[in-house]
């Protein structure tokens, strides 16, 4: 986390104790300057930080705590208070300023056990800690495998180069990713051709978003051995609500998706069944027949969010039997699958029409010359909004659009991938008007999720100095 993120946390949160590491020697004695008057003690978790404590006397470090620790009373009690708050988990702010999300102990608990049954956790594993601990998904993966007495292994911070070696190392055999990381994990082993390295990995679990064809291939390839599950979900439902099996080495002679067995919609991509502990419901818009907000209750949501006034959750809690709205639209078919077709809030409003970004970017994630894919909306005279879609090509993939060079690579232009949206039974009015080929890795949260804004900043950018060069 950076100072900015840290100190909003503080202010709204009002905690006694801070707790750093090395990695936050840079700005934690800015924190001093930062008016939280609740705020005692600060600690540093790393040994080799004690000269900067005998420096800045304000702090502590794991060695002074460990030479001044008291020996617990034989009498001591422990309460258990399953419906008391646990963690005050920060939204990854993708869309406004983050929210303090309130989690209880029976939230964490419901979470891990399910994913312990569905991907199938055991005290035999050996878990890599690729998603950091301040995101939901790598807190209820990590109590899982505290549950189950699996071994954990820690990198201060992802690196798709480290994590492979660590993966042969110490026999890695299960990891979360989301498709930012898996993409880099494959590039990575493309270039150091590492072959049965990676045999010891049974399990990877996807989040984040959904892995593109030509990504799931090649992560079956380096991942040989290894069950891929997808799961969906939000910070305010503790992790994940849905899961699915993307690939099992077990019954698939190739690698192949193993979609639900029912003829695929026109819209959303499918995201699985949810857990057993999981409700959903689909609340019907008006105009749709079976499309409208998705809506969960169970033990798994959240007490509410952090009140700054109050010191307290808010009213917002989907307990005694209310429904937490996710923020979601989707539909869920006959055989309880649930196809997501993206966010209420994230929707571009063209020619009066709704498109859900989410919905146009997995369309164009089944071409096999496209690794990831972004869809905003740009600001129209005519439209009111312009779908446009940013798109990053597979390796030795050609733009021929600026490129009007012959070449053996293959080629991918904006009027082939509106022809592809087309064969796709893609609505006239959903594909993108214009194509953005975007070079570098989209900009990303801590989480994995793509910061629409600054891609959108950027587009507007490029398409102001196209319009002054005419």
């Amino acid at each position: 986390m950076s100072l900015k993120e840290t100190k909003l946390a503080m202010q709204l949160v009002e905690p006694v104790l801070l707790v750093t590491d090395e990695a936050c020697v840079s700005w934690c004695i800015d924190v001093q300057n930062i008016d939280i008057p609740s705020l005692k003690w600060r600690v540093l978790m790393e040994s080799t930080s004690t000269d900067f404590a005998s420096e800045h006397n304000q702090f502590l470090t794991t060695e002074m705590l460990k030479q001044n620790v008291l020996v617990p009373s034989l009498s001591t009690t422990y309460a258990w208070a399953p419906d008391d708050a646990v963690v005050i988990c920060f939204t990854s702010g993708t869309t406004g300023r983050p929210k303090g999300v309130t989690i209880s102990h029976l939230a964490f608990i419901t979470q891990s056990l399910a994913k312990i049954a569905v991907v199938g956790y055991g005290e035999d594993d050996v878990y890599l800690h690729t998603s950091p601990l301040v995101h939901i998904g790598g807190l209820s993966s990590a109590m899982a495998m505290l549950m189950v007495g699996a071994s954990h292994v820690l990198l201060p911070k992802f690196d798709a180069n480290t994590a492979l070696k660590v993966m042969e190392q110490q026999h890695v055999t299960c990891f979360i990713t989301v498709p930012a990381m898996m993409a880099d994990l494959v590039s990575v082993n493309r270039t150091t051709k590492n072959g049965d390295q990676n045999s010891c990995v049974r399990k990877i679990l996807n989040g984040g978003g959904s892995l593109s064809t030509e990504l799931l291939k090649d992560a079956a390839k380096i991942f040989p051995r290894a069950k891929i599950f997808s799961a969906y979900g939000m910070t305010e439902a503790c992790s994940s609500l849905t899961f699915m099996t993307l690939y099992d080495p077990t019954t698939q002679e190739s690698c192949k998706v193993t979609y639900p067995l029912v003829s695929r919609p026109k819209q959303g991509t499918c995201v699985g069944k949810p857990a057993p502990h999981i409700e959903l419901m689909v609340k019907l818009d008006e105009n749709s027949w079976r499309v409208g907000k998705l809506l969960t209750r169970g033990p798994h949501t959240m007490l509410g969010y952090w009140s700054l006034h109050e010191n307290a959750v808010t009213s917002e809690s989907s307990r005694n039997g209310a429904w937490l709205d996710t923020g979601d639209i989707g539909t869920i078919d006959e055989f309880g699958n649930l196809w997501l077709i993206g966010r209420s809030s994230g929707r571009i409003k063209t020619g009066g029409e709704n498109v859900y970004p989410e919905e146009v970017e997995a369309v164009l994630l089944e071409h096999p010359g496209i690794v990831s894919a972004v869809v905003i909306g740009v600001m129209d005279v005519r439209l009111g909004e312009m779908v446009v879609a940013c798109v990053r090509l597979q390796e030795n993939w050609t733009w021929s659009d600026v490129e009007n060079r012959r070449s053996r690579d293959p080629e991918l232009s904006s009027e082939a991938l509106k022809h592809h949206c087309r064969t796709q039974n893609l609505t006239g009015f959903k594909i993108p008007k214009r194509f953005v080929r975007w070079e570098k890795q989209f900009p990303l949260t801590t989480t994995g999720k793509v910061k629409r804004d600054e891609v959108r900043r950027e587009v507007m950018s490029h398409f102001q100095l196209l319009t002054s060069s005419l």
